[in-house]
Formats: structure tokens, sequence, C-alpha cells
């Protein structure tokens, strides 16, 4: 192993807690600004022609997009979380088998989800909640974005596999390569090429491919601590069962927040299409805040991993109360500054006088789920990481379906649109507490010996 591979082992193994977590986080939070960035680059380049039924599509179609990311996610955070494990407990053979495996699923997943969706595509676009004025660019956008699934997925997959080793660096550089891209691509392919929306669709799709060339590169010049080969192409029946033991609940998360997505769209279009088009400024907007939290989630996910390999509980504690405080600190930050430059922020993406104020309001009543959604992240993404699905979909379960969508439909009827914005902030702090709980207690019962660890940890 070399002299850089050493080092991401003792940031995993050693480093002191803070230290450790603010390593592994902070090239993933720049890198997660950077994916902001990717992700207004559509908003603001679609705003410039003066088409609010546009932008409006662009948000209608995201549910897809989440969609291709969880099935992306579910191999991805599957294998890292099996990767870290392995790490851990000195298994690199089989580490590296789990690798291959993952590219190999997400290229037969990628295949299977551009051929249901292109054969669903009109009912699916209706399912979006897109109307008259914006079926027709919801369809082109949805269209693009299917027919280039592979390339998506194939990026999200390799930062996350990229990152179960602690190559955090690589994992960024591959992002900020595909966001340069999207930012060349989007005006040459919108503008000088007049193909607007669907411009916008095939900027996102080649630039995720670029990325993802960038990310595959790091292992075709080994310079890894782990390397793909064609001689574990076919992954065992364990490496199978480990991918989706963790990975189908992962996914399970990103597919529900698809859904609530939806029917805050199909909710939000019953008041007019400018309010889906506010809504979705907002909330790209407000994914600042979000890409924050992810990048400290996904930062502490592989260290908490490999010491649940190395059956070091003391340390996932305080990995554990690193990470919270860091995150709602940073959080609460980022609220405040929303707070003060909200009018300027939706400014930025919009000329419309109507859409601006919608969107203040949606930004400043939104960002009160800051300072509790990080900790619920970093919660759920600690227990996958751990090998143990069933408490993160139980989180995801509670939180999207139990708490979030009934709240949004009921506070929309008995509160109308206040009461609809306010459905989010409200599942939040609730599940920071039980998360935060269910997590710690994990942790005493592995100290007292009350849970027992999977059969490839034991010596």
């Amino acid at each position: 192993m070399n002299k850089d591979n050493d080092k991401r082992i003792y940031t995993l193994s050693q480093e002191e807690p803070a230290k450790a977590v603010l390593k592994m986080s902070i090239p993933l939070v720049f890198g997660m600004f950077i994916m902001v960035l990717y992700n207004m680059v559509d908003t603001y380049f679609i705003g410039l022609t003066g088409d609010d039924y546009q932008m409006a599509a662009v948000n209608l179609a995201y549910p897809v997009m989440m969609v291709t990311v969880a099935i992306s996610n579910m191999i991805g955070t599957g294998a890292s979380s099996f990767i870290a494990r392995c790490l851990g407990a000195g298994e690199k053979e089989k580490a590296s088998h789990t690798l291959t495996a993952a590219f190999t699923l997400t290229f037969i997943n990628s295949i299977i989800i551009m051929s249901i969706g292109l054969a669903a595509l009109s009912p699916i676009v209706r399912l979006l909640g897109a109307k008259d004025n914006t079926f027709l660019y919801t369809q082109q956008y949805v269209r693009v974005i299917l027919t280039g699934s592979f390339l998506t997925m194939g990026s999200y997959t390799t930062g996350a596999l990229l990152r179960s080793e602690g190559s955090v660096r690589y994992s960024m550089t591959g992002m900020i390569v595909g966001t340069l891209m999207n930012i060349i691509l989007d005006p040459l392919l919108i503008f000088t090429l007049n193909m607007q929306i669907r411009g916008a669709a095939i900027a996102t799709v080649l630039s995720n491919g670029i990325g993802f060339g960038v990310s595959v590169m790091y292992y075709l010049r080994k310079e890894t601590v782990l390397r793909p080969s064609a001689k574990q192409i076919k992954p065992t029946s364990e490496i199978l069962r480990e991918i989706y033991w963790v990975g189908v609940p992962a996914s399970l998360e990103t597919l529900l927040t698809s859904a609530a997505y939806t029917v805050n769209n199909n909710l939000a279009v019953e008041y007019s299409e400018l309010t889906v088009t506010a809504m979705g400024i907002a909330q790209k907007v407000l994914s600042l805040g979000s890409y924050v939290y992810q990048g400290f989630a996904s930062g502490t996910q592989p260290i908490m991993g490999y010491n649940y390999g190395a059956k070091n509980t003391e340390r996932m504690r305080k990995i554990l109360r690193s990470g919270v405080l860091l995150v709602t600190g940073t959080e609460l930050i980022l609220m405040m500054l929303y707070c003060a430059f909200a009018p300027l922020l939706i400014d930025i993406f919009t000329d419309s006088a109507e859409v601006i104020s919608i969107g203040t309001h949606v930004l400043r009543t939104m960002m009160f789920i800051l300072p509790f959604v990080g900790t619920v992240s970093m919660c759920r993404m600690s227990f996958q990481a751990m090998g143990k699905p069933q408490f993160a979909f139980g989180i995801t379960l509670v939180r999207q379906l139990i708490l979030y969508i009934p709240l949004l439909l009921l506070l929309n009827k008995v509160f109308g649109f206040n009461g609809m914005l306010w459905a989010q902030p409200i599942t939040e702090a609730v599940m920071m507490g039980v998360s935060l709980l269910l997590l710690t207690r994990f942790i005493k019962n592995k100290e007292n010996g009350m849970i027992t660890y999977e059969k490839h940890d034991a010596k």
C-alpha cells in the first residue's frame, strides 16, 4: 500500500474525530457546493430564455432525475458500505470484488431504467404534474435524462465508491469537472444551437458522463486503494446480498423523496404553474444547505463503516458527536444568510415579480429544515455504513410516509399554501430527535454486547 493509501486508512481509523470528519467532509462539502452550481445552471440559463413554463418543466422533471440517482445510490451506497466494512476488517480482496460488481450492476440497472422509462414516457410526464403549458417541455427534458441514464448513474455510483476507500479528493474532482462542463455546455446548447430545454437536458447528461470518465480514470491509472478487475466482474451471492441489503433501503429513501416531491408539485400546480416555478427556484437555492449536510453525512459514512468493521464503538460515538455539532453549526449560519438575502437569491433566476415574491416566501419558510435535517441524514447514513439498513429505512419510512406526506396533505387542506410549506420543517424537527436517539442507543447496545457483528466481521 503506498503512502497516500496509508494516509487514507489513518484518517478512517486513528485521526482525531473532529479533524477526521472535517478532512473527509470539507472536500465533499466543497464538491457538493459545485453540485449546487450544477443543479442551478440549468435553472439559471433556462431563466434567461424568459419562459417561466420551461422553468416549471425543469422542476416538474426533477423527480425523474431523482429516480436515476436513487437506483445508482442503491448500488453505490450498498457497495460502499460493504467495502468500508471489509477494509476495516482487513478483507481487501472482497472489497475489490465488490467494487467491480458495483460497476456491472450500475450498467445493467441503467439499461432497465432507460427501457421502461422511454416506453412509458407520456404517462410518466402526466404523473409528474405537467399541464398544457408545461407538458411538451417536461417530456423533452425527461426523454433526454432517461436516454443518458447510464452516464448519470455511473457518475453518482463511482463517486460513492471512491469515497468508501477514503479517496474523497478523487470523487470531488469528478464532480467539479462535470459541473464546469455543464456551465460550458448549457449556454452552447440552449442558445447557440437554439435547443432550449432539450439542450439543458443534453448538457446535464453529457457533463455527468465527463465527470464519470474522470472518476474512472483514477482506477485505470491505479491511483486508488482498490481497483476493478475483469476477473471479478461476476458478483458472488454474498456481495449481491450485502449490496442490496443496504442499497435497497437507501434507494427507497430517494424514491420516497421523489414521490413526496411529486405530491408537492401536484399540490403547488393547483395554485398556479408559476407557483411551481417559484418553488422550484427556492428549492434549488435551498439545495446549497441540503448539499452541505449531505457532504458531512457522506464524509462521516466511511469513517463509521470502517470503525464498525474494526469494532471500535468508542470512536464511532466521538465521530457522531463531532459530525452533528459541525453540520448543525454550519446549517444555522446558512439559515441566517437565506433569511437576509432571500429576495436577491430568487431574483438571480427570474424577472417575474410574482415568482420572486412567492419564491422568497417559500425560501424563508423552508430554511427552517436546516438545523435538523443534517443530523437526520448523518444518522441514516451511519446505519447504512454499518450494514444496518433496517434502521436507515425505518427512519426514511417514518420521515416520508408516516409524517411528511400526510402532513403535507393535511396542512395544505387546513391552512392552504402556508400549511404545505411548513410540513417539512415540522417533520425534520421531529425526526432529528428520533434519529439521534435511535443511533446513540444502537451504539450503546453494541458496546454492551447486546448486538452482534455480522459474520464477515468475525475473526
